[in-house]
């Protein structure tokens, strides 16, 4: 049997991309600043954890290594475990940006060799047109934001006034993305999700990556809260994925969390929801059940990102590792022989780094299952090496873009 699982832990970077300094992100490094916070003290939190960083089974699968070869450092105050077990190394983006769908869309060997389109981060972040054209078609009297924010923060200063009006909050980032914040039962849950839908047909001569729809729910600024019905509405990959390739040859994607919005729901059979790292893992668990020969489970684990990288949490995002790594024992227990199992990121979101977005970093590899020889793969030039060991694992042609290291 040969079965593939890869999880996305969404953000977790390693450091050192080489051309980090174009994004203003040279020195960011989320594993190597989170364990250096710890080490030292800082990434301690009352009740929920303390002490230095400790992931037990991802460094038995060669993290530590891995660090080193991606930033020229091993993780202050981590162990440096006697044998390792998997096969380890890092990768760097060739893909233009730093946003979760150039990231993913890599991974699955297909690269972005275009520019995306951004708004601008002085005055209204949207053109006048636009907001008229999204107002007219939608029939909201208007919308509230137009600028650069922190999604929380933004909820927050602006919820209350969006109940009063039935404006929606509309607000952008440094990545390629219209988000649009709306209450779950002031505005509805399906309008918002419609009103995102028409904003995806007019963003896209703007070429914007995704419209992201940020349903909350509360009663006044300080009880406000994001809820799990968060859906992503992103263009379609520039070519074929390996997600495309697998349905082609008669396999099963099976895509677990936000997978499916990331791809347009292109080359998935099936579409598995879950809300925060926990639910995810237990959905993948499940899933791993039932996945067939030639299938491939494709989870992201959003939480790393959403609720701790870009909130510049350290305590929470170190704890949020360590309860993934802890749940690596439970994927362990599910395998069979042919199984393999990719552990990967998209991008960094170092949580110690200035203002509140991904920063460009490599990301880790780590490939293990029963039967695969423990090795070094050194820093694979693109992301698309991970989609194309995938690939030949699961015996379908290679891709143009990537090389398999299996």
């Amino acid at each position: 049997m040969a079965r593939a699982f890869l999880f996305v832990l969404d953000s977790f970077g390693v450091g050192g991309a080489p051309d980090a300094a174009a994004y203003g992100d040279e020195g960011a490094d989320t594993l190597g600043h989170i364990a250096e916070f710890c080490a030292a003290g800082a990434g301690d939190r009352a009740g929920l954890r303390s002490g230095p960083l400790s992931l037990p089974n991802m460094s038995e699968l060669g993290l530590m290594q891995i660090a080193r070869s991606a930033s020229g450092r091993f993780p202050a105050g981590m162990p440096i475990p006697e044998k390792v077990y998997g096969i380890y190394g890092a990768a760097s983006e060739i893909s233009r940006g730093k946003d979760t769908p150039s990231g993913h869309w890599e991974i699955a060997g297909t690269p972005v060799s275009f520019d995306w389109g951004y708004f601008p981060t002085e005055g209204d972040a949207f053109p006048e047109e636009l907001i008229e054209a999204l107002c007219r078609e939608t029939g909201v009297p208007g919308i509230l934001g137009n600028c650069h924010a922190s999604g929380t923060e933004i909820i927050a200063r602006l919820g209350e006034e969006h109940i009063r009006t039935g404006k929606p909050i509309c607000y952008t980032s440094s990545d390629s993305v219209f988000q649009v914040a709306a209450h779950e039962l002031h505005f509805g849950l399906d309008r918002l999700l419609a009103f995102c839908g028409t904003a995806r047909g007019l963003l896209d001569r703007y070429n914007i990556g995704r419209v992201i729809a940020r349903p909350f729910v509360g009663h006044s600024s300080s009880t406000f809260q994001r809820t799990g019905n968060r859906r992503d509405f992103s263009v379609l990959p520039p070519e074929p994925t390996l997600l495309d390739r697998l349905i082609e040859h008669n396999r099963h994607v099976h895509a677990v969390g936000k997978i499916g919005d990331i791809f347009a729901h292109q080359g998935v059979s099936r579409v598995i929801k879950a809300n925060g790292n926990e639910a995810l893992m237990d959905a993948s668990l499940s899933t791993i059940d039932e996945a067939q020969d030639g299938d491939l489970v494709f989870t992201n684990f959003v939480d790393f990102d959403m609720i701790y990288g870009h909130r510049r949490d350290v305590p929470g995002y170190a704890a949020a590792l360590e309860a993934f790594d802890a749940r690596l024992a439970d994927v362990h227990k599910k395998l069979k022989p042919g199984d393999l199992v990719v552990l990967t990121a998209d991008h960094g979101c170092d949580p110690t780094w200035r203002g509140t977005d991904h920063t460009r970093e490599r990301v880790p590899v780590i490939a293990y299952g029963p039967g695969i020889r423990s090795r070094s793969i050194g820093v694979r030039r693109s992301y698309a090496d991970i989609g194309e060991s995938i690939a030949r694992h699961l015996g379908i042609p290679a891709g143009p873009h990537g090389r398999s290291f299996l």
